[in-house]
């Protein structure tokens, strides 16, 4: 765990460190060839990363739910194969998208808009891989969370396969989450802290009804929670049978359809008002306690935290060199869209 010596915040010290002494020689694994600024350094594209912001702009200002989407489609992408965007494939029989852990997955459109304007001025240059991390970067920043550095170059994967979504349920214990971060080189500040992506976003009743009905097959609700919120889920999530409509709630019901990125995700969980399971479990680990509790006293440590992570989970599995391809459109492969 990344901890030293600080005042007020001990867990998140690192990070005021990592941000100020330059993320690159703090975090990137030692096999990324990733470059600060890529395309305009190599003279390829020089203003890659202007027509991503501003194309970004246009659609986080007619619509909000774009950083949520897209900060879910990253994980999808990041946590399976690597960031080798191969979550935006269509080729193949049953790919990523198909998995039942990315139902409600979203922002393709988004990714094809920004790719298409970038095919138009600088063709086959920017990847389908860079283009996702920097909007979501962008988006992140629009909805009240930080800047970071994304540094580009990477190439596009070559294919999507939803037999290799391992994606957890929502419903696992901190422990098994943590093991599951863990294996993709992340550590517990670094969960603890991409958990608060939930600061934002919806999700689905079935995800929850276990929680508010039959916990642990007891027939009654999680007993963590609180019980005004149970009452108030309930009327939001009332029993279902199968084949009937599944509604969506909100992760942060204080964010809600603001879609604005604050502690206040933190703030609920130490009331006993988390949405998903997942997100109550922090209570139950000393460390994801603490940092909860950090977080949760005030925005710009959880800011500066989600910085690094979201650095570090941008770094996993990257193609870069000869791997890979950069893709014409984002959807498929160069050779199954050979134009």
């Amino acid at each position: 765990m990344r901890r030293i010596m600080c005042v007020a915040f001990p867990l998140v010290a690192l990070v005021v460190l990592s941000l100020c002494h330059g993320m690159a020689g703090a975090t990137a694994p030692a096999r990324s060839k990733l470059q600060w600024h890529y395309y305009k350094m190599q003279n390829t594209c020089r203003d890659a990363e202007v027509y991503v912001r501003h194309q970004v702009k246009l659609l986080w200002d007619h619509d909000k739910t774009i950083t949520a989407k897209l900060l879910r489609l990253v994980y999808s992408d990041c946590f399976v194969t690597g960031c080798d965007a191969s979550i935006l494939l269509d080729e193949g029989s049953k790919t990523e998208k198909a998995a039942p852990q990315n139902r409600g997955l979203g922002a393709f459109v988004i990714i094809d808009k920004i790719k298409a304007v970038l095919e138009a001025r600088c063709p086959g240059i920017v990847s389908c891989a860079d283009i996702l991390q920097l909007a979501t970067r962008d988006a992140v920043q629009l909805a009240g969370g930080p800047g970071y550095p994304v540094f580009t170059g990477r190439k596009d994967g070559m294919q999507s396969d939803a037999a290799s979504v391992d994606l957890p349920s929502p419903s696992i214990s901190w422990q098994e989450a943590l093991a599951y971060f863990q294996s993709r080189g992340l550590d517990v500040l670094d969960m603890t802290t991409l958990l608060g992506a939930h600061t934002m976003g919806q999700t689905h009743c079935s995800y929850i009804v276990d929680r508010l009905y039959n916990y642990n097959g007891t027939r009654n609700a999680d007993p963590s929670m609180n019980a005004t919120f149970v009452d108030t889920m309930k009327k939001l999530c009332p029993p279902r049978k199968k084949g009937q409509h599944d509604p969506l709630v909100y992760l942060n019901p204080e964010s809600g359809s603001k879609y604005k990125f604050t502690e206040s995700y933190y703030q609920r969980i130490l009331r006993h008002e988390a949405v998903l399971g997942i997100d109550q479990q922090l209570l139950n680990g000393d460390d994801t306690e603490q940092i909860t509790e950090e977080f949760a006293a005030g925005l710009e440590d959880f800011r500066r935290s989600f910085a690094l992570s979201m650095y570090k989970m941008g770094n996993i599995k990257v193609l870069t060199g000869n791997q890979g391809e950069i893709r014409r459109n984002c959807r498929n492969t160069n050779k199954g869209n050979p134009k």
